[in-house]
């Protein structure tokens, strides 16, 4: 367990951010993917930038940092203003996975690739999440690279997943829609590549 501040200040490019409510939205999510958390993120941290939160969300109230206005669906958020409206704002709890070893400039590449790609995607109907993600879980994507074309809308594991791809982190040929929140979590067996992992949850409580 560790306080906002020392996260904010440990959190490098990679490490995942996640998160669990109590609203039957929350719920929800979870139940239709079987999912200990219902929210993903991953973070961004590049030279001397505050740390930034990847993810997406149904709200618009916080500015993305990559299109310098406010929008619904995939963005680019401050990490701690992210952190602090899901705990304070929307009761969630929150916890942090770090990636190791260290993501260097090859992997910040990708994840830079990935959020000029998909930055302002609009997030699926809720009413639709569950029957998406069944879908994903069906098959093998077929080729990989039409993925840009096809992906109008996306959920938060769907962009974390398609980011890790580009990172290098996890193999292509799964559909976008394969990720959940849960694969994320450490009880679940992410198939990351060969030299990479993920620490466990460490909580991260407000003061």
């Amino acid at each position: 367990m560790i306080s906002l501040d020392q996260a904010v200040d440990a959190t490098r490019t990679g490490d995942l951010w996640l998160f669990r409510g109590d609203t039957l939205a929350d719920k929800a999510i979870r139940t239709a993917t079987n999912a200990p958390v219902n929210h993903v993120g991953m973070a961004l941290v590049l030279d001397d930038l505050p740390p930034m939160m990847w993810h997406a969300e149904l709200g618009k109230s916080l500015l993305d940092l990559w299109t310098g206005d406010h929008h619904r669906g995939v963005q680019l958020h401050d990490l701690r203003g992210a952190v602090e409206k899901w705990t304070r704002e929307l009761g969630q709890q929150a916890w942090v996975r770090q990636l190791a070893p260290e993501a260097g400039r090859a992997q910040e590449d990708g994840a830079l690739r990935a959020i000029a790609r998909w930055d302002g995607t609009s997030f699926p109907r809720t009413s639709a999440l569950a029957w998406r993600w069944l879908r994903g879980r069906s098959v093998i994507e077929d080729d990989p690279r039409s993925r840009q074309e096809r992906l109008e809308s996306a959920y938060c594991a769907e962009v974390v997943g398609v980011t890790y791809e580009e990172m290098g982190l996890l193999a292509r040929g799964r559909k976008s829609n394969w990720y959940d929140p849960g694969v994320f979590y450490s009880g679940d067996r992410l198939p990351l590549t060969q030299g990479w992992s993920l620490g466990d949850e460490i909580e991260v409580v407000l003061d």
